[in-house]
Order: structure tokens, then sequence, then C-alpha cells
């Protein structure tokens, strides 16, 4: 692993884990010195990090967390629909009735997590199930794009608003219905259909909760 790897490494770590929150100053100077790395590997990894989308790089004041909102919300939320679907249907004839079970399982656990408020939980279950019902899609590729946007999504939840009252509940009948058309052997089409929608369901109901909270007087 290069010096560059390292740095990039840490980095995303502290962002991921909410270290480093939106709007933090990354600087090159600090950080070379709390973990004697030199600045170039540094500087590699923050271009890295903006080309990915998690830092901006601002002229005269220097690389910066970046601050998600609700339009990046929609985007990620559109594009992990479509990355997402794509990847349950072909993993759809590759889960085995074991994965099957143990989907069943982190659903059930999602639901006791809702109904004792621990949205924490619910958050962790809910990502471990979908990337579950992607990770036997034969297509590495694929699954990392999947995995990449899961992780932009756990820096936005943090960052700008993102839960609709009731649509968590929702979603687990969903989740159900998923593992029965998949269960049943449907047409892949009819699964990418059902996962893409339910992704697609999430975004509508959380963008229609941010109209109304917006709409209200303050």
């Amino acid at each position: 692993m290069t010096k560059a790897d390292q740095a990039y490494d840490i980095l995303k770590h502290r962002i991921m884990d909410g270290s480093y929150g939106p709007g933090h100053r990354l600087v090159i100077d600090q950080l070379a010195r709390e973990h004697g790395i030199s600045s170039v590997p540094w500087r590699e990894s923050l271009r890295r990090l903006e080309a990915e989308g998690w830092v901006d790089i601002v002229p005269n004041v220097g690389a910066l967390v970046k601050t998600f909102d609700t339009d990046a919300f929609e985007r990620s939320m559109r594009l992990l629909a479509r990355l997402e679907g794509l990847a349950t249907s072909l993993s759809a004839a590759n889960l085995s009735a074991d994965d099957i079970a143990e989907a069943r399982r982190l659903n059930k656990a999602a639901a006791d997590a809702l109904a004792s408020f621990d949205t924490m939980r619910f958050g962790k279950l809910n990502r471990e199930f979908h990337e579950l019902l992607c990770s036997r899609c034969e297509d590495d590729r694929l699954f990392d794009l999947v995995h990449h946007e899961w992780s932009r999504m756990d820096v936005i939840r943090r960052s700008a608003f993102f839960y609709a009252p009731g649509r968590a509940l929702a979603s687990i009948s969903e989740h159900d219905a998923i593992l029965d058309l998949i269960e049943e052997g449907a047409d892949p089409e009819v699964i990418e259909t059902a996962a893409r929608r339910h992704e697609v369901s999430n975004l509508e109901a959380i963008k229609e909760y941010d109209h109304e909270r917006n709409e209200l007087p303050r």
C-alpha cells in the first residue's frame, strides 16, 4: 500500500465515521504532523476524494468535507435505486435458502429496532439487508458501486434531513415482498423493478415530508 493509499484510507474512514463532519477543513500540514506522512500523499488522496465526491477543494480555503444537501440525497438515491435494482435481480437466482433466511432475520430485527425507536440500529440492519440481496450478483464492479453509494448515503444521512415518519415501517413490508418474489423465482425484470421502486418510494416519501416541513410556519 502506498503512502497516498494510507492517507486516503485514513481520511475516508474519518469522514465515514463522522470524525470529520460536513464542512470540516482538512489541513495538510496538520495531517502530516499527526500521521507522519508527508504532504504529497495527502494532496494526492484529497484529489482522489474530491473526484469521488467526498470533499470540495476550494481556492484560497483548502479541502473541506463535502456538505450534502437534499439535492445530493436525491441524486444518490436515484442512482442507488438503479444500481441496487440491477444487482438484486442478478443476485436473486444465486441466493441460497440460508441467504434468504438471513435476509428475513435482518428484516425482522430491523422491525424490532423500529419498535424500540432505535433508528441507528434500524439503519445499520437496513443496509445489511440490502447489501446481502446484492451480494450474489457475480459482478464485483457493480457490487462495489452499490457499496460505494451506500457509503455516500451514510454520510448524507448525518448531514441532511433524510427520514420520513412512517416510511421506514412501510419499507419492512416491501422487503418481505421482494424476498417473496425471489423465493417464488420471479422473472429478474420483475425483481429489478420491485427493488428499484422500493428505493424510489423511499425518496418520494422523504421529498414529500421535507416539502411539508418547509411549508410549516416557523
